[in-house]
């Protein structure tokens, strides 16, 4: 039998970096971390809301720190995966969640403007991250990268189009990296959430939610 490598399913002690961590399902995980036992980087494009979900974290009895980081810089997305990695003296789990809402129609005269401004956030800003932490994930004895899609990689939704193929591409993104990571013990994964309420998702009405998640399992 070839060598193979032992995994924990603990978190205890590990390092996290959320993107989009300061509200609805970056938030979620944040705080699902902290209290598994994990070291948390909040990291945010609001950065009150980071340093509230940091706070949070702390008056709980976990270990969190908040980072303002935009993910659509990739010069600030290298300074803030070095701070944390810095500050907590490694990083062991990057978690890219951060996300926009894009709603415009294909010939819509903002549709360029749209469509860069999304695939800049929810695609490209993915393996930026993920280069900057490699690093420091090939130094750590579980280093896992999840990245967060959505069921619109899987269907589709009228005037969603940029949002669309970003999260498509997240899909196929993953399935590349975990081949080509994998052989190092990096494992990668994609989880395609259905409708959710947070606050990207309130103006969706809940018969329409309900109604794209039939959709989906049929």
């Amino acid at each position: 039998m070839s060598d193979y490598k032992q995994l924990s399913r603990s978190v205890k002690g590990l390092t996290v970096l959320v993107t989009g961590a300061a509200s609805g399902m970056g938030r979620a995980t944040a705080r699902v971390f902290a209290t598994e036992g994990a070291n948390v980087a909040a990291t945010d494009y609001d950065e009150q809301g980071a340093l509230a979900v940091a706070k949070e974290i702390a008056a709980s009895g976990g270990t969190a720190k908040a980072w303002k980081l935009d993910v659509a810089d990739g010069g600030e997305i290298k300074r803030v995966v070095n701070d944390v990695a810095t500050h907590f003296g490694g990083l062991d789990v990057v978690v890219n969640n951060a996300g926009i809402s894009v709603r415009v129609a294909i010939d819509d005269e903002a549709y360029e403007d749209a469509w860069a401004k999304g695939i800049a956030v929810m695609l490209t800003a993915h393996p930026r991250i993920i280069r900057a932490a490699l690093p420091y994930l090939r130094k750590s004895k579980s280093p896992r990268i999840v990245n967060i899609a959505s069921t619109e990689a899987l269907g589709a939704t009228a005037l969603h189009s940029p949002y669309s193929a970003a999260k498509g591409g997240v899909a196929s993104l993953t399935r590349s990296l975990a081949v080509e990571l994998g052989r190092e013990g990096i494992t990668v994964n994609c989880i395609c959430p259905g409708p959710i309420r947070t606050g990207m998702t309130a103006a969706i009405p809940d018969e329409h939610k309900t109604i794209f998640a039939k959709r989906l399992l049929r």
